[in-house]
């Protein structure tokens, strides 16, 4: 069991619990699962860099990223059908809060010039973090980095709003601007 799901299950669900006045255990919002999405878009056109962003992200992730296709030729965007343009990783129980753990702790503070995410969640308990480099991340070896590439990541929980959500994300660590 990871550092970040002990806490949860020793804390953060009785704290949860009193706050939101739960009658039911099973009503405590929880983590479900995460998802990082990375856009290729130029790096499609070139091989390497493709296996670039796969090794990279693998690496951050922990497991091997599924290749996501076009479904539709784009005429104006220059894409064709079944053309690879993202990559994409869904993380679940123990690499799900060993991420959390690295990003909310490790990552975070490495962004440049960072104050903290902004709280508004997308009103169905999920929260979503654009990242414009992955540089940020210690596992990535930066003499091999070609390119700067940005990637969307998702945290999935089971809270029904807004407030639940970010007193969950706030409690398993994840660094929130100061309300004012």
């Amino acid at each position: 069991m990871s550092r970040l799901q002990k806490k949860y299950k020793e804390e953060i669900k009785k704290t949860l619990k009193e706050r939101f006045q739960y009658s039911n255990p099973m009503l405590i919002p929880e983590l479900r699962k995460v998802i990082i999405s990375m856009g290729i878009g130029e790096a499609a056109r070139d091989k390497n860099a493709l296996q670039d962003c796969i090794k990279e992200l693998t690496i951050l992730s922990g497991q091997k990223p599924v290749l996501t296709m076009a479904k539709k030729s784009i005429a104006n965007f220059k894409l064709r059908e079944d053309t690879p343009v993202g990559l994409i990783v869904t993380l679940r129980r123990k690499r799900m809060y060993d991420f959390m753990d690295r990003f909310c702790n490790i990552v975070s503070p490495r962004i440049r010039d960072f104050r903290g995410f902004p709280r508004k969640c997308d009103g169905m308990g999920n929260y979503s973090v654009g990242i414009t480099d992955q540089q940020i991340f210690p596992e990535i070896n930066l003499d091999d980095v070609k390119r700067t590439q940005g990637m969307n990541i998702t945290f999935v929980t089971s809270a029904k709003t807004d407030e639940e959500c970010s007193a969950l994300l706030e409690s398993l660590g994840m660094p929130f601007k100061e309300s004012r």
